[in-house]
């Protein structure tokens, strides 16, 4: 689509005058904030993007977007998302998410979008945290949380959100950072044109229920430990020095020191249209404050052209027309049997 304006449009453009309802200092103003900013960039006319929400703290993004938008209901988005899709495909779509809405009420509507593969864009905001409830654990929340409803910690398993989205066949998967603005916004762009169902976990703050879960990897003296940044084509190289990466032994990755002879040559380098290595990068989940533990990564893990529903489904549709023709709605729903009632 192209932007048919008579002036170029700002992050300003993209603001509405509501009042946000968001905690002072909440990871959601980043997310925002960085999603108005790239909109101007991606040269859609307002008038054709819509922003659909489920419920949850997340969820309120809608009344702050002057686009269109919907605040559906709980983890029905990905429905209401796929039927506006299918119907108008011309239409930038942007579902709003968290790990409660998506991955527990909404879970079984989120895997099917994905196998279907929509051309559209998914931001989950994932806090381990149902946070407008007050925060109860979430199917995100690490075993031995300590929550208003898991008082002894949880023994629940978690989700893997990435892991999971890899195994409905997702075509795009990304992991970012509310307090990375700049890598937010250019995992955003890059979403943006995928073609297809593009899958974005953003690590987002909750300060009030759950402050600092993600510390180890968003803070200035952790973070280049615990954190690979992906980049295509490039070797897995990490570390405060620039002098740590990853090797793979087999198929067991190993961190190794580039200070103690081993060359970047021998590094793993990030293929993401490699779906083997891209399913092992979304099993890099180590605690950062275990020994030895393996660095998280961040950036398009995966991705992968394959076609969108909505281009099939109409396509199948012009089909039908041009051998049935227009069709008559009256008739078919009065059906071709008729009975006489004596």
């Amino acid at each position: 689509m192209t932007q048919n304006i008579d002036h170029k449009l700002t992050p300003k453009d993209f603001a509405t005058d509501q009042d946000i309802r968001w905690c002072p200092g909440c990871g959601d103003y980043s997310i925002l904030k960085q999603v108005q900013t790239i909109m101007p960039e991606i040269g859609v006319p307002k008038e054709d993007i819509v922003f659909i929400s489920g419920i949850g703290c997340s969820s309120r993004f809608p009344y702050y977007m002057n686009t269109y938008g919907v605040h559906s209901i709980h983890g029905r988005a990905p429905a209401i998302a796929s039927g506006l899709k299918a119907v108008n495909p011309d239409l930038s779509v942007w579902v709003i998410t968290g790990d409660g809405d998506s991955l527990s009420i909404g879970g079984n509507h989120l895997i099917h979008m994905l196998r279907r593969n929509f051309d559209m864009n998914v931001l989950l905001f994932n806090n381990e945290i149902y946070g407008l409830t007050k925060g109860q654990y979430s199917p995100t929340s690490p075993e031995g949380s300590i929550s208003k409803s898991t008082p002894m910690g949880s023994v629940d398993h978690p989700f893997n959100p990435l892991a999971l989205c890899m195994g409905a066949e997702g075509t795009f998967l990304a992991r970012t950072l509310d307090r990375d603005p700049k890598h937010m916004r250019a995992v955003l762009s890059e979403a943006h044109l995928h073609k297809g169902t593009s899958m974005v976990e953003i690590y987002q703050n909750c300060n009030v229920f759950n402050d600092g879960a993600f510390f180890p990897f968003t803070e200035k003296d952790s973070k280049p430990d615990n954190v690979i940044f992906l980049e295509q084509g490039e070797p897995l190289v990490f570390g405060s020095e620039r002098n740590r990466g990853i090797k793979l032994d087999g198929f067991k990755p190993v961190v190794v020191n580039l200070d103690e002879g081993v060359s970047k040559d021998e590094l793993w380098v990030h293929d993401k249209t490699d779906k083997v290595k891209a399913s092992m990068l979304t099993q890099l989940l180590d605690d950062p404050r275990e020994e030895g533990a393996l660095p998280r990564a961040f950036g398009v893990i995966y991705a992968e052209e394959r076609f969108n529903y909505e281009d099939v489904f109409n396509h199948q549709i012009d089909k039908a027309v041009e051998t049935n023709g227009e069709g008559d709605l009256d008739a078919l729903l009065a059906g071709p049997s008729i009975w006489e009632i004596a």
